[in-house]
């Protein structure tokens, strides 16, 4: 997975340097300054002398001598342990070798590492003792500025105070950095126009290495200090998929660049000096990739979840991803939930909900007594209060799990030493029961337990780990029962992430680890409280004056562990699976003839004509303009259509109700009930009953059959501007604030006695209400306000279930998706934002340059009339416009799509009815 991907590169770039030193044989914090090829002369001045070839890396706290003979060990000596450093035979230091050795650097000290002898990686040996070392540099005029280096750097590392010494390191590091700059020879082309270049460091797991960015128009460089693992890491812009601003060391300093679409693993991560250059370098590439990748939010990869376009796996990527989770660092690792609670049973049966672990608790929550115990430890402490001692996601949790493939990690995290062989990852059973039962142990788990690659299960490396009390050693993890192979457990695990039991529960998961419930009086209420550093603004690091107290407290931080961003504050949507989805199908996609229904003997075509929805709107960019009609003298407001398609009656602001013979593409009537504008209109069941609103409050009901109107309901105290029907149940929405729910039949003959409808409902707004729109069965509606609103409510109790503050403007348009799951709203402000019905969540949000004043949608793809007068197909899911197609020559202001989603009709304001037609 990510780290292993990481690891493998990291491999690479060391093949290409031909180097067993690596950046993890530095201290935490250290920097690696320069290198200089050198003999190691030992046993000098008597028969066993000897010189070892290899090369003197010069670091911020310790000298590394990497031997070329990979037999010979690594030898790392601390600066701190020094005692005496200077030119070999000066100042009375063995002056008699002071001639046979040219270029001698002298090293006396206490203490001294010999790593990867044999090129074995295993715990480093110490040898302890007043000792010496003479290294013999092959350009002797180099000696004199090298032994300048150390002796300052030795200055450093002497320091009483943890703080003092950072200081003065990082200001010797910015001083190397002034007198240095990028090197131009190295661009791609002559013709590269340079736009920026910074100083900063390119961040990997654990270790940071210094140099200079420089951006072109084409291409971002990173420039090392010292040269390695080498030269120059090269990125073009036009391969660049995504781009993030990080968080690192608590700082707003990172930036994070991906050539992937679903990676963890980044091609590089820098982490700036300034914030401004990290700001500057974003936007610059951000810009550029507004013109050729699509910006992915939050909330867009929840709508593409929901619809099963991406996996469980693929989506906790991506949230990771989005909350400031790298594989580049370790103390924010991307973090995976335990989904299987069952590691005894012989077989795993994913249909056994008590096969899985209860996702709605953090994993300190799960035993019952601990919790208990732990929460009366909560109520005696003094604020700031906090439920676990430990985190769910650490740098020491991570490499507990990896040290089989990434030890040499291990080994820089603990000095040089891995963990007690009883302490290791040893069993997956163990380890699960350490987190149910443990005082102190809550992790959670990494991406690799749900990815492909098995290696950081199985001992390949053949690594010496210890040996455990009962005298076996540390080799393979130790698998459940219901495992055959390593590979056959990350398939099972696999197929246990992308169940259904966890496709319906890991919202709840969700709402711990990346939402609501991570903080504040909720996270209380769902005991997921951790210590106050760990969340992001726990602490103000420059608020800090005493650079000791920053130092340790940074150290403290990165150590513990880190919670992730916080991306979501409302509860998080459920997936939808089959056993949620709305069985209820709506038989046109047109929200106020939804309520038309299927006769009987369509039933059996069901599936057929699903088939062909799909179909549909697949090709819903074939859409080609098959005839065009003038019929009115102002723009046109609603359309509806007799159940054989052959009439089709259109509203206008001209005051009239038309009716248009499709078949001889003729004018039949024109109707008029008063001199304002009419508003909507729709047909009721059995084609019989025109119903039309209207700017003068009423709402009209027209017989086809007589001729004439038939009733009028005077409902509102100002204009009506959309109306429903469904189930004898008249929906209308008006400019006096109200939505109404009536019932009622109207009079089957005109001239009789007007019926009496009965107002069921009156659901209040505080402004004018412009538009509304029914669920498939009519149970729950959503209304959009002047001021940019859009409520959902539940018919069934007339109270409101959700209140959305979608746009900016008016609210054009709304409908559910098919399923009833989501609402789609467009607004004046040029948005199509997407809300989850049963959450309330805003969850895709889409911008155009100008208004879209109406739409249909299958709650993937959306077809909406904008108001220049094109139609534009948008693909929600993938978060971009698939097509634009001329239109209208004025806005596009209502449109109607037939059962089977292959024929459309639009009106607009240059006052005409176009039809038109998809073709396959």
């Amino acid at each position: 997975m990510a780290f292993i991907r990481k690891k493998r590169r990291e491999q690479q770039l060391q093949l290409y340097s031909k180097e067993r030193f690596s950046l993890l044989l530095l201290n935490l914090e250290e920097y690696y300054f320069e290198q200089h090829t050198a003999n190691h002369i030992q046993h000098k001045g008597s028969q066993n002398e000897r010189k070892i070839r290899g090369s003197l890396k010069i670091c911020s706290k310790s000298v590394i001598f990497e031997p070329d003979a990979t037999s010979q060990p690594i030898i790392k000596i601390p600066l701190r342990d020094c005692i005496k450093i200077g030119k070999h035979g000066e100042n009375g230091a063995n002056g008699h070798f002071a001639k046979a050795v040219s270029g001698g650097i002298s090293l006396t000290f206490s203490q001294v590492y010999f790593i990867k002898e044999h090129n074995i990686v295993a715990p480093y040996k110490i040898e302890r003792g007043t000792m010496e070392y003479v290294f013999e540099l092959d350009v002797s005029g180099k000696v004199e500025g090298v032994v300048e280096t150390l002796l300052q750097l030795h200055r450093a590392s002497c320091l009483d105070k943890l703080g003092d010494q950072t200081a003065m390191i990082t200001a010797i590091l910015q001083s190397r950095l002034a007198r240095t700059s990028f090197d131009k020879n190295r661009f791609q082309s002559v013709s590269e126009k340079l736009h920026m270049e910074c100083k900063a460091e390119m961040v990997t797991p654990l270790v940071t290495n210094p140099g200079h960015v420089c951006i072109t128009d084409t291409n971002l460089y990173f420039q090392p200090l010292n040269g390695y693992p080498k030269p120059m890491v090269q990125i073009t812009l036009h391969d660049v998929r995504r781009i993030y601003k990080r968080r690192h060391g608590l700082m707003p300093l990172g930036l994070e660049v991906f050539c992937t679409e679903d990676d963890l693993c980044s091609d590089v991560y820098l982490k700036f000096y300034e914030r401004q250059d990290r700001d500057d370098l974003y936007f610059y590439i951000a810009t550029y990739l507004e013109h050729h990748v699509a910006e992915r939010t939050a909330e867009g990869y929840t709508l593409q979840w929901q619809r099963g376009l991406l996996s469980n796996y693929q989506y906790l990527l991506h949230l990771n991803t989005l909350a400031d989770r790298s594989c580049n660092d370790l103390s924010q690792y991307p973090v995976f939930p335990w989904v299987v609670g069952d590691y005894s049973s012989s077989e795993l049966d994913l249909s056994n909900p008590g096969t899985f672990r209860d996702l709605s608790k953090p994993v300190g929550a799960l035993n019952k007594e601990r919790l208990e115990r732990l929460l009366t430890r909560y109520q005696e402490m003094p604020e700031p209060k906090f439920m676990y001692g430990s985190h769910y996601s650490s740098p020491g949790y991570v490499l507990f799990y990896l040290v089989r493939i990434a030890p040499e990690y291990m080994l820089c995290l603990q000095n040089g030493r891995f963990d007690n062989a009883d302490r290791m990852f040893n069993s997956i059973a163990e380890t699960w029961k350490n987190c149910l039962d443990g005082a102190t142990d809550f992790k959670e788990l990494i991406p690799e337990f749900y990815g492909d690659d098995v290696s950081f299960l199985v001992n390949s490396l053949k690594l010496d780990l210890g040996k455990r009390q009962g005298g076996q050693m540390v080799d393979d993890v130790e698998l459940p029962p219901w495992a055959r192979s390593p590979e056959d457990f990350l398939q099972k695990s696999r197929d246990a992430l992308e169940s259904d039991y966890v496709s319906e529960h890991l919202h709840e998961w969700i709402d711990l680890v990346f939402g609501y419930k991570q903080k504040g009086r909720d996270a209380v209420g769902a005991h997921n409280v951790f210590h106050p550093l760990t969340y992001e603004g726990g602490v103000d690091l420059n608020s800090i004056e005493d650079p000791d107290e920053k130092v340790a407290m940074l150290t403290q931080i990165l150590e513990f562990g880190q919670t992730p961003k916080q991306l979501f504050v409302t509860p998080h949507p459920r997936r939808i699976t089959p056993k949620f989805k709305s069985l209820a199908q709506p038989s046109s996609y047109n929200a106020s003839t939804a309520d038309t229904p299927v006769s009987p003997g369509e039933e059996s075509f069901e599936d057929l004509t699903e088939e062909s929805r799909t179909l549909a709107w697949s090709n819903i960019t074939r859409l080609q303009l098959h005839e065009q009609h003038k019929i009115h003298k102002e723009a046109v407001t609603g359309i509806a259509v007799s159940r054989s398609g052959s009439s089709v009656f259109t509203t206008s602001q001209d005051s009239t109700l038309k009716m248009f013979s499709k078949e001889s593409k003729m004018l039949q009537r024109s109707i008029s009930f008063s001199n304002m504008a009419l508003s909507s209109c729709l047909l009721l069941p059995g084609d019989a009953t025109v119903v039309s609103s209207s700017w003068d409050n009423n709402v009209y009901f027209y017989s086809i059959a007589f001729g004439r109107r038939q009733d009028t309901l005077m409902g509102h105290d100002d204009a009506v501007s959309k109306i429903c029907w469904h189930d004898n149940r008249l929906y209308s929405a008006s400019w006096d604030s109200t939505v109404k729910v009536w019932s009622g039949v109207p009079a089957e003959m005109p001239g009789s006695r007007r019926h009496q409808f009965d107002l069921l409902a009156e659901l209040e707004h505080d402004v004018s209400v412009d538009t509304i729109s029914l669920s498939a069965a009519s149970t729950l509606l959503a209304s959009g306000t002047r001021e940019g609103t859009v409520t959902i409510w539940d018919l069934t109790a007339a109270t409101v279930l959700h209140q959305i503050p979608c746009h900016s403007g008016t609210v054009c348009d709304t409908a559910f998706s098919p399923d009833s799951r989501h609402v789609l709203s467009a607004g004046e402000d040029g948005c199509l934002n997407v809300v989850d019905v049963q959450t309330g969540m805003l969850i895709s949000s889409m911008t155009s340059e100008e208004p879209q004043r109406c739409f249909l949608w299958d709650g993937n793809s959306v077809l909406s009339g904008s108001q220049s007068g094109e139609l534009l197909v948008w693909d929600l899911l993938g978060g971009k416009i698939r097509e634009r197609i001329q239109g209208h020559t004025g806005a596009v202001t209502c449109m109607w799509m037939n059962d089977q989603c292959s024929s459309v009709i639009t009106g607009g304001e240059d006052r005409q009815i176009m039809f038109w037609k998809l073709q396959y």
